[in-house]
């Protein structure tokens, strides 16, 4: 019997990664993603389809078509394993059905948890197995060896997956110039060679190749920005970039700066310091303080998750003591916080960090708040590098391994391919079935 695998969703585009594998005995899925756009290229909302079923959900393509998935019934999936628990990746995990095996890293399901809290989403999975990287586990008759990845989200892997001398490798999200670039060093050195299919991905593929800015490069261009004297540094940043909100930690250390982050930050660095050594709420950590928005205070109160705002008591740094203290402050920042600045007249003539993605300044609400503290007379900075590999690391990967073929995934330039590498690449489309 050979190893098959099918790409549902991510051929041809970034988001909503859906990879199945399977033998004649088992089936397993890597990554259950929500897109990131619809067919016709706009931004995916999925509240216009909240209200429909998994059926109606699956004819219109919203979800991928999967026997047993969803319902239990018929062509039961044995498995389904997270990279990393961002949404492109892990956001459709809730339709699953709840007797379905998960694997993932147990940081991740952490991450999963605190955004259910914070946000809209309701994700709760049951039957959850966690793996640890470089240790290999079995679904079926599958061997899975997980690798860790640098990667902007925190806990992502890639995946080796072996059947009876067969083999693929898929990579996941990766790079190699954020704060864990020893990881992917290691990995150079001690990748599996010769397998027979590998699935990368190409979120940042070009054909001019420059190298992407380091996170240490990130870190002294915030430090540079944060010396100006007498400036409030307000940070728009993702609260799951862990490596950036290190540096720009590090980066108030060293200009002795008070970095300021909201109870949402507060509660994903508290969680994650049980797993590497992160700044959080805590006397080790005397310059970090945590401001309670109003309307995060208010959801969780609702909730009945008073517990959160109170593990932070003691952290507490209050609006009337951000503005008179706005020179010294360096604060994480996001639209939702827009009503706790109005009252923040230090914020005026300040500096505002995008440290984002440049495409997000595209959407309304990211463009309406900039534009609001831009109105206010801060001075805008864009200080960013990708969270995704750069096309001189995805050949790193790509000669290390020494695949049999390249397969195109979580990318809109697959046929960039064949011109930048040396090994065979094999174009796919969603739903083409591939056997080694």
């Amino acid at each position: 019997m050979r190893l098959n695998f099918k790409i549902h969703r991510g051929a041809r585009e970034i988001g909503g990664t859906c990879v199945e594998v399977w033998t004649g005995n088992t089936r397993i899925l890597i990554d259950f993603g929500m897109p990131l756009v619809d067919s016709d290229g706009n931004d995916f909302d999925f509240r216009k389809y909240h209200n429909l079923s998994h059926q109606e959900l699956v004819e219109i393509g919203v979800l991928p078509d999967i026997p047993g998935l969803y319902d239990g019934n018929g062509n039961t999936i044995d498995g389904v394993m997270i990279s990393h628990a961002h949404q492109d990746h892990s956001g459709f995990i809730n339709h699953i059905d709840k007797s379905v095996p998960f694997y993932l890293g147990k940081a991740s399901h952490e991450i999963i948890k605190i955004n259910k809290l914070f946000s809209s989403q309701d994700i709760h999975i049951e039957n959850i197995n966690y793996f640890e990287k470089e240790r290999a586990f079995q679904i079926g008759d599958l061997t899975i060896t997980p690798y860790w990845a640098d990667h902007s989200a925190f806990d992502a892997y890639s995946f080796l997956i072996e059947y009876q001398g067969k083999s693929i490798f898929y990579s996941g999200d990766f790079r190699g110039h954020g704060r864990k670039e020893q990881v992917f060093k290691w990995f150079l050195q001690n990748a599996p060679q010769n397998v027979d299919a590998l699935l990368l991905e190409g979120t940042a593929i070009s054909k001019d190749g420059i190298p992407h800015k380091t996170e240490k490069d990130i870190e002294n261009e915030l430090l540079e920005v944060f010396r100006q004297p007498g400036k409030i540094n307000l940070v728009f940043v993702s609260g799951q970039n862990i490596d950036r909100l290190v540096s720009i930690y590090r980066a108030c250390k060293r200009s002795n700066k008070l970095m300021v982050v909201d109870v949402y930050v507060a509660t994903i660095l508290k969680q994650l310091s049980k797993f590497a050594l992160l700044p959080h709420p805590s006397p080790r950590f005397a310059n970090l303080k945590v401001m309670f928005p109003y309307h995060t205070s208010r959801k969780l109160s609702r909730q009945g998750d008073e517990n959160i705002l109170y593990q932070f008591k003691e952290f507490k740094i209050t609006k009337d003591e951000i503005d008179s203290k706005a020179g010294d402050i360096v604060m994480i920042t996001r639209s939702s916080m827009q009503k706790d600045l109005e009252y923040i007249a230090g914020i005026k003539g300040g500096n505002l960090i995008y440290s984002m993605w440049e495409g997000y300044m595209e959407k309304p609400n990211t463009r309406q708040f900039v534009d609001y503290l831009t109105s206010r007379g801060l001075t805008m900075h864009k200080i960013h590098t990708s969270g995704h590999a750069d096309t001189q690391t995805l050949k790193q990967m790509a000669e290390a391994i020494k695949p049999n073929t390249i397969v195109p995934i979580h990318t809109f330039n697959a046929g960039l391919y064949k011109s930048i590498f040396t090994s065979p690449v094999t174009e796919l489309i969603d739903g083409e079935i591939m056997s080694v």
